[in-house]
C-alpha cells in the first residue's frame, strides 16, 4: 500500500472535481474530453476511467471503437502515474508499450479498473532514488454494465527522473 502524502492528495482533489477534470481534458486531452471519458474513483492504489457507447465513441459494428477504449484504458493508469509523479520530484512519463485484448462487443458504460498504483509508486520511488529509468507494465481491465470482461489492455509506462539543471 502506498502512502498518501499531502502532493497527492490535492492532486486527486483538483481531478474528482468533475468541472476542473474536464477543464484539464479540454487544454491537454481533447479527444478523451470528446469521448466523453470519466474519472469515477482515484486513490493511491487504483483507478477507475468510464466512457460510454455513443455517436462519438462508436464504430461501424455498433460498438465502441477500439481507439476510445484505449483511451479510457490508458487514462486509468495514467491518471495514477501523474499523481504519483505530482507526490515527489520531477520525473518524466511516457507510454513506451501497448497490449490489448478483446473478450466481448464494447457496449453501454464500460469501465475500466487499474490496481497497479503501489507498482507504478515504486517505479518513481527506485527511479527518484537511482537517477535511472524504470518501467511498469500497468493492466487495465475493463468491463460492461453486467460485470463481464470486454478488454485488457496492457500499457507500458517508462519513468525518468528529471535531472537539474
Amino acid at each position: 500500500m502506498t502512502t498518501d502524502t499531502p502532493k497527492a492528495a490535492a492532486f486527486r482533489q483538483q481531478v474528482l472535481n468533475p468541472m476542473k477534470l474536464r477543464l484539464f481534458m479540454m487544454q491537454n486531452l481533447p479527444m478523451a474530453w470528446l469521448a466523453g471519458l470519466r474519472l469515477r474513483e482515484l486513490t493511491t492504489e487504483h483507478a477507475v476511467v468510464t466512457v460510454r457507447f455513443k455517436h462519438l465513441t462508436k464504430n461501424p459494428f455498433k460498438s465502441i471503437y477500439f481507439a476510445c477504449l484505449a483511451m479510457a484504458a490508458e487514462l486509468a493508469s495514467g491518471i495514477q502515474a501523474m499523481m504519483h509523479v505530482q507526490a515527489g520530484s520531477p520525473a518524466s512519463m511516457l507510454v513506451v508499450g501497448m497490449e490489448a485484448e478483446f473478450t466481448k462487443k464494447a457496449v453501454g458504460l464500460i469501465a475500466f479498473s487499474c490496481p497497479d498504483g503501489p507498482r507504478i509508486a515504486q517505479a518513481l520511488a527506485e527511479s527518484r532514488a537511482t537517477g535511472e529509468g524504470r518501467t511498469v507494465v500497468a493492466t487495465s481491465t475493463g468491463v460492461d454494465e453486467t460485470g463481464d470482461v470486454v478488454a485488457v489492455f496492457r500499457i507500458t509506462w517508462s519513468f525518468r527522473t528529471k535531472q537539474k539543471a
